[in-house]
């Protein structure tokens, strides 16, 4: 059976060359486009420095693991073809890309059952060329990396491991290499090659030992790890280190920054790390609580105190006692409570409301603002020996804008945890949408980002990867530069793009030429506004030439 390839103009068109920022895309993937010949250097390092034995794992799964991204876009692309032009993708963009010419010998495949067989010929593999050049000919095959690129395509298209054998290779002496996959469990001899899917067992225990020394490092700066608080920009490092050392102390503590970029978390992170952390850690939203309640829920208030009253309460202050008080908005304090506020941290003491026995109490205060409270000093919003008081220990967090370094990690451990929340298995995010990420503007900080991580979860698919249009559906708050893509560079041209997708809307119309022709003329002399020379300009005529035109479509003329 003869298989004959689609056309790839629709692989052609996803690829964009981005010269002004020096990126390569295909679809929402970042590509490299480097020399043969350093690649060949990099496989010769390799194999000199671990051996070819762990130089063709890494290889192997190198391939792999390009093999399951283009999977993902053959699924997206032609997901809605018949299942063969649908997994021809994968040989068609391995050609795009330069690795091997591919040839289609044999396909059965039934993606329901899962079942499989493909044979298929390589032509002008560069791993084949790049060994025999350095190493001469063989006598086992070498294209490792390609081999596993197929093995990784298949395996993501058809939903279980399909295993690739070369069972020929051009470094071997013939004229081409030939490929055959079927399912793992169908080759009597596939433990001889799933070991080169596995995990590099040096690199195993490269790791293990790197993760000894960071907890020995960890256990001699006496750094405790705190949950849900993640960085590593110098802007983050710096906000934390202030924390680790505030914590040791009982100094008060004012956090500032925007709406959203982790206040609370910061506070948490003082109270785990601080000697009160076996004690409670009470959250207050200043701005949440109604005027004249303010006082009551921070100090209490006795029964009887006003109408309403009818029983004993204690405040905010009295249930922190030993722990952290974090007075979140602090800024919308009433002035009142300000001033109770400052005889509780001068003196240590307060009064519940309509009680006048004073009560020593044991609180660390930590208090957030997003606002400017030496500008509310000097309106006269805030009291200036509070704010004194308050501003001995400032901790400002950048906005999440000014440390672009954190999002990935960020990201990682949204990820798992929306993934878990939802029961989703998201295979990652997509280049195009890290890059996006990185480059948007954030005015709601991590919380924004934390919806738009949720938002993804839940619209990509089961096993796929987030794209762009899942966290931006509507590209709301993104610059043309900020997709990561340029809309010059692209390997189709532009301009062909755009007629080919205007000659099949023009032929699904079912419209006859001439009511195309009418239809055009009258669109634009109503965009010209009635102005012929204008409408005769858009299309490129002179203005008898467009009057005689209408004439002959039978279109009266302003």
């Amino acid at each position: 059976m003869t298989i004959k390839y689609p056309q790839n103009t629709d692989l052609r068109r996803l690829v964009r060359f981005s010269s002004e920022d020096g990126t390569i895309w295909l679809a929402e993937n970042r590509m490299l486009l480097m020399h043969a010949a350093a690649l060949a250097g990099l496989r010769k390092e390799l194999i000199s420095s671990v051996g070819q034995e762990h130089a063709r794992r890494i290889l192997t799964r190198m391939g792999y693991a390009s093999g399951i991204r283009d999977a993902e876009l053959a699924k997206k692309i032609r997901g809605h073809q018949n299942p063969i032009d649908a997994f021809v993708v994968g040989p068609q963009l391995h050609m795009l890309e330069g690795s091997v010419r591919v040839t289609p010998l044999k396909i059965e495949m039934d993606v329901a059952a899962g079942q499989f067989y493909g044979e298929f010929r390589w032509e002008n593999s560069w791993e084949a060329e790049a060994h025999v050049k350095e190493y001469g000919p063989q006598t086992d095959p070498v294209c490792w990396m390609l081999i596993g690129y197929a093995s990784g395509y298949t395996t993501a298209f058809m939903g279980r491991f399909v295993l690739f054998k070369e069972v020929e290779c051009a470094a071997c002496g013939p004229a081409h290499c030939r490929i055959v996959g079927r399912p793992v469990e169908e080759w009597e001899d596939a433990a001889e090659h799933t070991i080169f899917y596995e995990e590099d067992s040096i690199f195993s225990r490269l790791l293990e030992l790197r993760t000894q020394v960071d907890a020995l490092r960890s256990t001699l700066e006496e750094r405790r790890q705190v949950e849900n608080l993640i960085g590593v920009s110098p802007g983050f490092q710096r906000a934390y280190e202030l924390v680790a050392k505030a914590a040791r102390t009982n100094v008060t503590v004012l956090l500032t920054g925007e709406t959203g970029v982790g206040k609370e978390r910061f506070a948490r992170a003082l109270h785990q790390m601080s000697p009160r952390a076996e004690n409670a850690f009470v959250a207050v939203n200043c701005a949440a609580l109604p005027g004249d309640l303010i006082e009551s829920e921070l100090f209490g208030v006795e029964k009887g105190a006003y109408t309403g009253a009818q029983a004993t309460r204690c405040g905010r202050f009295e249930r922190a006692e030993g722990g952290t008080l974090f007075l979140d908005e602090i800024g919308e304090l009433p002035l009142a409570a300000q001033a109770k506020l400052l005889r509780v941290l001068q003196e240590g003491e307060f009064e519940r409301l309509g009680d006048e026995k004073t009560r020593k109490v044991n609180v660390r205060i930590v208090a957030a603002t997003n606002v400017d409270l030496q500008a509310a000093v000097k309106a006269g919003r805030f009291r200036s020996d509070l704010f004194y008081r308050l501003n001995v220990y400032p901790i400002h967090i950048p906005p999440l804008r000014e440390r672009p370094l954190d999002i990935p990690p960020l990201v990682t451990a949204m990820l798992e945890r929306f993934c878990a929340l939802h029961g989703k298995r998201i295979g990652g995010i997509t280049d195009k949408a890290l890059k996006a990420l990185k480059q948007y503007h954030w005015p709601g900080n991590v919380r924004e980002l934390e919806n738009m991580i949720e938002r993804g979860v839940i619209l990509a698919p089961q096993e796929g990867l987030i794209e762009l249009e899942d966290l931006f559906p509507s590209f709301e708050g993104l610059s043309g530069g900020e997709t990561g893509i340029s809309d010059s560079g692209k390997l189709e041209d532009g301009q062909t793009m755009a007629t080919d997708n205007l000659c099949d809307a023009i032929l699904a119309s079912g419209l006859s030429l001439d009511d195309i022709e009418t239809l055009l003329l009258r669109e634009a002399v109503t965009r010209a506004e009635g102005n012929m020379a204008g409408a005769a300009r858009m299309l490129g005529l002179t203005r008898p030439q467009l009057a005689y035109r209408m004439k002959k479509c039978g279109t009266e003329t302003a």
